[in-house]
């Protein structure tokens, strides 16, 4: 049996881009996920200051929708959690990259810099496989006339 919320956080790793946005808004903008192992259950953003997302902060905490749907990574899911703005100069050092780097003429000390952090509540999660064993289940579902093992969905609280 898959263990999804284990399945989540490994798969993870390997999104470059998901879909951001407030719980009661329809607009969801394209975002990098980052994840730093020293703060486990945390999902990091890096925006400036003036954008949709660092405004619905500014003032708190706020009920936010993650989507991620990579074929690559055989991750697909919507998780409803909370997005609030962090100072924590650590988290940025561990998710500041060099494409971060080409958004801010100061580097991570640009005044314009702005950590968001995503703390997931609850999802629903789909893992697929890809590549050979997605073949090979393909194949034997021709042979044997059983369907695919095309991977696991369910509920997860984080």
């Amino acid at each position: 049996m898959v263990d999804l919320k284990d399945e989540f956080w490994k798969r993870l790793g390997d999104v470059r881009a998901c879909m951001l946005g407030f719980k009661d808004s329809d607009a969801l903008v394209a975002m990098s996920p980052q994840l730093d192992d020293d703060l486990p259950g945390q999902i990091w953003f890096i925006t400036a200051n003036g954008t949709s997302l660092a405004k619905g902060v500014a003032s708190g905490d706020a009920p936010a929708r993650l989507v991620v749907a990579d074929a690559g990574a055989g991750l697909y899911a919507d998780v409803a959690g909370s997005l609030s703005h962090s100072t924590d100069r650590e988290a940025l050092d561990e998710v500041w990259s060099f494409v971060a780097d080409a958004w801010f003429e100061g580097g991570q000390h640009d005044p314009d810099v702005c950590l968001l952090c995503f703390t997931p509540a609850h999802a629903t999660v789909s893992v697929t496989d890809n590549g050979a064993k997605f073949l090979y289940e393909i194949a034997k579902a021709h042979l044997t006339g059983a369907k695919p093992d095309a991977g696991a969905q369910g509920e997860v609280t984080f």
